[in-house]
């Protein structure tokens, strides 16, 4: 597949008002709206442009595999540091997640409260919008100023604003030495520590509870890990990359079961009022619950944040949507941005909002 093949299909789709579904490995097919349109396979335009280790730099076309990339990085002692999840398996292949769907989705893993998210990491974009012209945004460098910062732009989009034909991502040196600690604690105790030790210069780079444990992963150099371990007390975990595994790929127990909601949320924030708690995150700032929840938008509301429909069954997504609603400012600016990348709303319609 080339760069001119993703044009001709978008330019075709512009010119019939023919909808698209955009699709890479189709790992994420669960997130977001309901899926609808013309599929365009993007996975066969694939491959690494340029790696540049000591630039910490690399560009990638969209239908690469991350697990391509990461092997890549891995060799130079290298990493995503957002941990973005490969989700592998039966329906996105053995390979799992693309790197074109990585950044579409935004979706980051447990490294996440330390290094920041996707879009912190998206340094450039090339970009077919939805009348097939090429665009590019940004370039290999963290100082880009120039202009708006549309390439992070395209971070959560879900593909409603164009086909990531390629990426250039900012990657980073793997720690030096890392360590996971276990502490019996309740998930009130739990936020508490958290955020206690967040305001303490500790090398925390990942945190998780489930079930009456709190985990938390220490990264950085030798000593420092070392002294912060004695510091926090806690048990040694022996077999701990198999665990932020199972939470990076969301195979662990706690992410089970048909509906999962994700709530983002202060640290702070105290207990919403419901039921199904399956999981902490990211310092206490997300948290993972398990069944409907009538009143869940409303109760992230009113601790200052936001709750995600986040896997769901057909019969509750087609009409629960999967992201909270706009405030009348942030959907006229949408309807703006939808109207110049998109202008006939052929590109994954439906996906992000029912009306872009």
């Amino acid at each position: 597949m080339t760069l001119d093949d993703i044009v001709q299909a978008v330019r075709a789709a512009h010119d019939s008002h023919t909808p698209l579904r955009i699709r890479g490995a189709g790992s994420k097919d669960f997130y977001g709206g309901m899926l609808s349109g013309e599929v365009l396979a993007v996975a066969g335009y694939r491959g690494i442009v340029a790696y540049e280790p000591t630039e910490l730099y690399i560009t990638a076309r969209c239908g690469t595999p991350l697990a391509e990339v990461e092997a890549a990085l891995a060799g130079k002692g290298q990493m995503l540091a957002c941990e973005p999840p490969r989700f592998a398996g039966a329906s996105a292949g053995s390979a799992g997640a693309t790197v074109g769907g990585c950044v579409a989705a935004g979706l980051s893993g447990p490294r996440r409260q330390q290094a920041g998210a996707v879009r912190d990491f998206v340094l450039g974009v090339k970009l077919v919008d939805g009348s097939g012209q090429v665009l590019n945004f940004g370039g290999q460098v963290m100082k880009n100023v120039a202009g708006y910062d549309v390439s992070r732009l395209m971070a959560g989009s879900l593909g409603t604003l164009g086909v990531l034909a390629e990426v250039t991502l900012k990657v980073l040196p793997r720690p030096l030495a890392e360590r996971t600690l276990v502490f019996a604690l309740d998930a009130g105790e739990s936020i508490a520590r958290l955020n206690q030790w967040g305001r303490q210069p500790l090398p925390i780079s990942a945190s998780f509870w489930h079930d009456g444990k709190l985990w938390l992963r220490l990264s950085g150099a030798r000593a420092a890990v070392e002294a912060a371990s004695g510091k926090l007390g806690g048990s040694v975990v022996t077999d701990a990359d198999s665990l932020w595994q199972s939470v990076r790929e969301q195979t662990h127990p706690a992410f089970a079961g048909g509906i999962l909601w994700r709530l983002a949320l202060p640290s702070t924030a105290g207990d919403p009022g419901l039921d199904g708690l399956r999981a902490i995150e990211w310092g206490g700032a997300v948290r993972w619950y398990a069944g409907e929840q009538e009143a869940v938008r409303g109760a992230a509301a009113r601790l200052g944040g936001h709750a995600v429909l986040y896997r769901a069954p057909e019969s509750l997504r087609c009409r629960e949507d999967a992201f909270a609603p706009l405030s009348p400012a942030l959907l006229a600016l949408h309807r703006r941005l939808k109207k110049a990348f998109d202008p006939r709303g052929i590109l994954n319609p439906g996906r992000l909002y029912a009306e872009f």
